[in-house]
């Protein structure tokens, strides 16, 4: 089953906010808020790659406190 991990960095203020949203999210396997460079962790797992992309594009985008993600697509 394939799966992606975001790195996401969020506004000042709005880690706990977002986590909430994201563990609404359908496909939304684990998310954690992180210490580092990027704020939360997100593992998301679907049964196609297009679904997971989806999920990225079509609802974590759409979160409000949100600044920027990286998607890390795993193959193994």
């Amino acid at each position: 089953m394939p799966v992606a991990f975001v790195l996401i960095n969020a506004e000042v203020g709005k880690i706990r906010g977002i986590l909430s949203e994201l563990r609404k999210i359908d496909g939304v396997v684990e998310a954690y808020s992180v210490a580092g460079p990027h704020d939360i962790v997100v593992k998301l797992q679907a049964e196609k790659f297009e679904r997971v992309a989806e999920s990225v594009t079509q609802k974590l985008h759409k979160i409000g406190g949100i600044k920027n993600t990286v998607t890390l697509f795993a193959f193994e």
